[in-house]
């Protein structure tokens, strides 16, 4: 039995590598990677004694654990486990299976530009007054629970409003704006910062928070430094730093269509 080993087995064993890998790469992003080690360690420990040494009680009572730490494993890691799903289904492939079938997807373009250039001209216009600003664009993934920590606005996106908004003695500055659906949803928003030692120490908490959230979702974060004036996207976990008013819409019209 041990060498009848075929085409259908290699596949098999191929699967099963590539399943562990994205699940590598998925507990790292999330920095759980002890957490995929001591898993694989408890697989292999429960394997070796059911299987080759065929302990039929301490198997017993590891397959109990297996059953009802697959329910653990998906209450502890059900965010990580929702993002993986998200960027799946947000893929660009998956993107152009849904522009085929769904009308309001392929019309959805044609008004883009309406949110992009009052985004574009704020944006310009307090990096060269070295105004602050942190503002975040929803896609695929809903932002509710963030939406919920500012004050409402739900307002449509206006040059004038988002300037007022940031202007530097205004009460609502520090926080970030959240754009959903085409509005300015709310703003004086909390993020989550992120804490990876690669961002570079230059960068101030307003990048830390966008990296924060891009990390957490798959939306857009524009970033103005208060220090500096440059103007900053964040992605997928991802900086684009030091951008021109051109970048920044050739990026928003790429990621927004």
């Amino acid at each position: 039995m041990f060498f009848e080993f075929g085409v259908k087995d290699i596949i098999d064993i191929f699967l099963v590598a590539l399943a562990l890998f994205y699940i590598y790469r998925l507990m790292r992003e999330s920095r759980s990677l002890n957490v995929f080690i001591g898993i694989m360690v408890f697989i292999i420990t429960w394997l070796f004694v059911s299987q080759v040494l065929e302990m039929r009680l301490l198997g017993s009572i590891l397959d109990k654990l297996v059953s009802v730490g697959v329910i653990a494993l998906i209450v502890l890691f059900q965010d990580d486990i929702r993002k993986f799903l998200f960027n799946l289904g947000a893929h660009q492939q998956m993107k152009a299976i849904r522009r085929l079938f769904s009308k309001e997807i392929r019309e959805a373009g044609m008004d883009t530009m309406t949110l992009i250039i009052p985004l574009v001209m704020a944006a310009l216009n307090m990096s060269r007054g070295k105004v602050g600003a942190l503002i975040i664009l929803e896609r695929a993934m809903p932002l509710d629970d963030i939406i919920k920590t500012g004050d409402d606005i739900d307002a449509k996106v206006n040059q004038q409003l988002i300037e007022n908004i940031f202007f530097k003695n205004a009460p609502l500055h520090d926080g970030a704006m959240i754009i959903s659906k085409k509005r300015i949803k709310a703003a004086g928003c909390i993020l989550p910062v992120s804490h990876d030692l690669s961002i570079p120490k230059e960068l101030g908490l307003r990048h830390r928070a966008a990296m924060g959230i891009s990390q957490e979702s798959d939306c857009v974060a524009i970033v103005v430094s208060e220090e500096t004036g440059s103007i900053s996207v964040a992605m997928n976990g991802e900086f684009r730093l030091r951008l021109s008013a051109e970048e920044l819409e050739s990026i928003l019209t790429t990621e927004l269509a």
